[in-house]
């Protein structure tokens, strides 16, 4: 087995995915992007430089290093989208409702 087919797509869309959420957390603590930019070349550089190991034990390893990492560094507060689910927008201007109205002169043989 080469070293590019060591692995599933399940194992490098987790990678990705642990890189990405790297990249979020350390962007709800650094708002400024240039300062921000700084710190994700530095976490491209940590993946990179883990990029050829192909021992499955020592790779487990790091990526458990990685998740307790990325656990112990989560920003307390995250930024959530205004218009995402918990953001200050989520549903304030809900669509009016468009079914028409009930009648209830009309139903009320019912009572």
């Amino acid at each position: 087995m080469s070293a590019n087919t060591a692995f599933s797509s399940a194992h490098r869309i987790y990678v990705k995915s642990l890189y990405k959420r790297y990249l979020t957390n350390t962007l709800d603590w650094c708002i400024n992007r240039p300062l921000w930019r700084e710190q994700a070349m530095l976490i491209r550089a940590e993946f990179e430089k883990n990029r050829d190991v192909t021992d499955p034990r020592a790779l487990a390893e790091i990526l458990e290093r990685a998740e307790r990492d990325l656990v112990a560094r989560r920003h307390p507060d995250p930024y959530i989208a205004p218009s995402f689910p918990g953001g200050t927008k989520w549903e304030r201007n809900t669509p009016p409702d468009v079914r028409p109205p009930y009648d209830h002169e009309a139903n009320a043989d019912h009572h």
